[in-house]
């Protein structure tokens, strides 16, 4: 073991049923420093990290931390010896306060009562110690998402924990709570701490890492220097090849409308208000917005998910009422829910059931499921989606996040919709698949369909987009051809109303 490593994993090997996640793979974490690990969608990072936060028992291999070989079978035994994970997908009890999700699985004792001083002022002096400011008797429910983030981080750190493993982190926040979420793993990396920052955000990767291990197809590629390392140079280890464009080439036709939204007003706040625009046959249209935009309201208000006050929507220029979600896809409409895990997937179900839940009506015959076009549609979605797993019965809980995102995308596509709304499509999946995403959605276009895509990256709305409709509190603040506009325009648009 060489004692300049606070954390070395050496040779660490995962299967399950089907597929092997690691392969021998190493990975060697210094104290005081930012160790990026990235790859493509399954390529294995997270299951090493679960491996080392005793979410899953390594098959083979070795961990040392501080020089000493460890071995953790849960997480509470990882987090009581300095290993703390904050993972992607935040699991908090919201309806209680913030003090007691501090406090989970350790709460102070007061004779036979917990002691809700001590709760209090341990929660603050763990927030006072990382210079955030949240009261600890609030319900976890209104924090934001960043704050509910750095509850995590407070948390852990009042462990005492040597390592901080971060699971795509900046995911759902904004450029500012990115920058305050930097400046506090800064300060942890000053007093020691090691870090594993996992992220599909090149630029970010580059501003905040030091050492950055790549994996691929689970197995370990290379470990380099941050400072040697360029978004070029990262991709072509994460994919094995060059990727010279981040984008396809756009060769869809724009033709006569196909959607028309006039006056759209939603009913309960937060909601839109006077929302106008058309939508054209062949186009994609991106929203663009702050967090607070209400760009998600609008998709679930034209989707029947929220109630509309006033307003009409209209396809093929006949008026559509969605008043349901179940209205709007019977009227040819798909909506790709932001929170994948949230309100996408069906976790204990398998691959099958989530492809064809939406597409029930299809596979019924004599009042039976026909399991063969089930099985037929189920594989097609498997391979025009390039879906790593081992089979249709695989639980899609088992799957990466990206491969989750391909299937939910995969069976919107089986219903043959005519308008299609994205709501970060591409959030937390890698170059290579969202290569793939965007050629499928240009491949959309270029049928006829109508496509609209939410996304907080501006790169990827300018590399995507026909026109951009910018969002500022709930209102249009513009729509012009992607052509005319830069990112600069669009942000000076998206502050426009508040």
């Amino acid at each position: 073991m060489n004692e300049q490593y606070l954390l070395e994993m050496k040779g660490i090997s995962k299967s399950f049923p089907g597929v092997k996640a690691l392969d021998k793979v190493q990975l060697k974490v210094r104290a005081g420093s930012v160790h990026a690990l990235m790859g493509e969608n399954g390529a294995g990072k997270s299951t090493l990290m679960k491996c080392l936060f005793g979410i899953y028992i390594e098959d083979e291999g070795e961990i040392y931390l501080d020089g000493k070989k460890v071995k953790f079978t849960n997480p509470k035994q990882a987090l009581e010896n300095g290993v703390a994970m904050v993972h992607q997908e935040l699991n908090q009890v919201m309806k209680r306060p913030v003090m007691e999700n501090m406090m989970l699985g350790r709460f102070p004792k007061k004779g036979l009562f917990i002691d809700q001083k001590e709760m209090y002022d341990f929660t603050k002096k763990a927030f006072d110690d990382i210079g955030v400011d949240i009261n600890p008797k609030v319900l976890t429910e209104k924090l934001s998402v960043s704050q509910r983030q750095m509850l995590e981080i407070a948390k852990a750190v009042s462990y005492d924990a040597k390592i901080l493993i971060l699971d795509e982190p900046t995911s759902s926040l904004t450029n500012q709570e990115v920058d305050v979420l930097f400046k506090t793993i800064r300060m942890l990396k000053e007093r020691g701490m090691g870090i594993v920052y996992i992220s599909h955000k090149m630029e970010e990767i580059l501003e905040i890492s030091d050492e950055i291990t790549v994996f691929r197809d689970g197995k370990w590629v290379d470990t380099r220097d941050c400072s040697d390392m360029t978004t070029e140079k990262i991709i072509n280890l994460m994919v094995g090849r060059e990727l010279t464009d981040r984008f396809p080439p756009k060769d869809n036709v724009v033709g006569e409308p196909i959607l028309q939204v006039r006056n759209l007003d939603g009913k309960y706040e937060p909601c839109v208000k006077d929302v106008t625009f058309d939508l054209h046959k062949g186009e994609i249209l991106g929203l663009a917005g702050l967090v607070g935009a209400r760009r998600t309201e609008l998709l679930e208000t034209i989707f029947g998910l929220r109630t509309k006050e006033n307003g009409e929507i209209l396809l093929d220029g006949k008026k559509v009422n969605n008043n349901s979600p179940k209205e709007a896809i019977n009227n040819g409409f798909a909506l790709l829910t932001e929170e994948r895990r949230a309100t996408g997937i069906f976790p204990m179900l398998d691959i099958r059931f989530n492809s064809t839940i939406a597409n029930m009506k299809k596979y019924r015959k004599n009042g039976f499921l026909d399991d063969k076009h089930m099985e037929t549609d189920t594989k097609w979605v498997i391979d025009s989606m390039k879906v790593k797993t081992p089979n249709q019965k695989t639980h899609i809980r088992t799957l990466s996040g990206g491969n989750q995102q391909k299937v939910i995308i995969g069976r919107w596509l089986l219903t043959d919709p005519e308008i299609l709304l994205l709501d970060e499509p591409t959030r937390g999946i890698d170059v290579g698949a969202k290569y793939e995403i965007y050629q499928l959605i240009i491949d959309l276009a270029k049928k006829g369909k109508g496509v609209i895509v939410v996304s907080s990256e501006l790169p990827e709305l300018i590399g995507i987009c026909d026109r951009i409709m910018v969002m500022s509190n709930g209102k249009v603040a513009g729509i012009d051809e992607t052509k005319n506009l830069n990112q600069e325009k669009i942000m000076q648009l998206a502050t426009k109303y508040l």
